[in-house]
Order: structure tokens, then C-alpha cells, then sequence
């Protein structure tokens, strides 16, 4: 069992990975993209891990090392070089505060006694808003003659700062076993229907702005129904 989730994990490692070099090469669709497959094969390793009798703490050490790098550093290479793409001293300190409140909630969650982690977590995961701003940029992807409105860099730093915040908090929120307690039986038909709704998302070009929606429902409501 602690073998399959290593190999998740690793494969949540080589989407950031080929995220960092999609956004190198300018490929800034299929980098959001791999970064969004990332947070799909974070998100099975964690429940594999979570329902092994025997817990590995090489596999937790891991996984937060890859999201260091899977939702840490590739979101905000992704983010500086889609809209930025020259150097502007505000966006890179905006971007290493993000780096340093990802490292450092990843930290925290490491030296959490697993008790207290029953069905939340203290502070965003990283897995959300590096999803969050990987579909911020899904939004806005264009070619790259085509400029983006104004208002878009300062926006980004907003979101990205704002993210930074929620990840160091003490704010809780639901973990997967959380969010099945929640939805309880109705669990499986919420997920065919969020499938359901991303495959006719991505068919009218809007998986952007959809997938933002998702993430930005957990962010905003979650808080809310968090049971100790």
C-alpha cells in the first residue's frame, strides 16, 4: 500500500515537474494542465496513505517535498511567466512570499500529530491554491501577441497574496475524509456530476473558469462546516 502511494506521489512530482517546463518552453495551457493532473494524483496518494494501517513517514515526508515543488514552485513560475514574463520586482516578492507560506505550511502540517488532522487541516492546502492559481491562468491563457487586460497582473498579485495568507492561518479545513463525512451518501453522485460538468466545461472552452469555481467553493465554504 505505501508503494502505490510513493508512485502516486511521484507521479504528482513528474506533472510539477513537466509544468516547470511547459511554462519554460511558453506552453502555459498544458502547464495549468499539469498542474491541475497533480493536484487529481495528490489528492488519491493521500487517501491511500491515510487508510494504510501502518503509516509511512518517508511517504508523508515525500509527498510534501513534491508539493513544495508541484504547488509551490510550479504555480508561481507559471503565474511570473505568463503575465509577466520580464522581470518586475513586486511580482517576484509577491510570488516568494507564496514559496515561503507553501514551505512553511507544508512544515507545519509535517509536525501535526495525525489526531488532530482527523477530517481537517489548519490552513489552505497547498494542492488548492496552487489549483487555484493554475486555473487563474486557464482563464487567461492566449497566444502571445495577444495582451492581457490591465487589470490581470495586479489582480494575480491580489489572489496570490491572499492565498499566501490562508495557507499560513489556523483557518481549518476539510480534508477528503472530511468532505466525504459531509456529503455523506450523496458523495459518488457529486462527483459524477463535477466530472460530468468539467468534461462539458472543457467541450465549450470554460474548464477555466469552472475549475476556479470548484476550488474557490471549498476555499469560501469549507471553513464553514468543518467538524471537530
Amino acid at each position: 500500500m505505501n508503494y502505490l502511494a510513493n508512485f502516486l506521489t511521484s507521479l504528482s512530482l513528474i506533472c510539477g515537474f513537466f509544468s516547470i517546463i511547459f511554462s519554460l518552453e511558453s506552453h502555459f495551457t498544458f502547464a495549468s494542465w499539469a498542474i491541475i493532473l497533480s493536484v487529481f494524483f495528490d489528492g488519491l496518494d493521500g487517501q491511500i496513505a491515510r487508510h494504510n494501517p501502518i503509516p509511512s513517514e518517508f511517504g508523508k515526508q515525500l509527498d510534501s517535498l513534491v508539493d513544495v515543488v508541484s504547488f509551490g514552485i510550479a504555480p508561481s513560475l507559471l503565474g511570473y511567466i505568463f503575465i509577466y514574463r520580464h522581470f518586475y520586482l513586486w511580482a517576484a516578492l509577491v510570488l516568494f512570499i507564496y514559496l515561503v507560506c507553501s514551505v512553511t505550511r507544508l512544515a507545519q502540517y509535517n509536525i501535526t500529530p495525525k489526531e488532530k488532522l482527523a477530517n481537517y487541516f489548519y490552513g489552505l492546502p497547498t494542492t488548492v491554491s496552487g489549483g487555484i492559481l493554475a486555473s487563474f491562468i486557464l482563464i487567461y491563457r492566449k497566444k502571445e501577441a495577444v495582451m492581457l487586460p490591465h487589470y490581470v497582473p495586479i489582480v494575480f498579485l491580489f489572489i496570490v497574496l491572499f492565498l499566501a495568507f490562508l495557507m499560513v492561518s489556523r483557518i481549518k479545513y476539510l480534508n477528503l475524509d472530511g468532505l466525504k463525512q459531509v456529503l455523506g451518501r450523496n458523495t459518488k453522485l457529486v462527483v459524477l456530476f463535477l466530472i460530468i460538468v468539467l468534461i462539458l466545461a472543457g467541450f465549450l472552452q470554460k474548464a477555466g473558469i469552472t475549475l476556479l469555481t470548484f476550488f474557490l467553493i471549498y476555499l469560501f465554504f469549507s471553513p464553514f462546516v468543518v467538524k471537530d
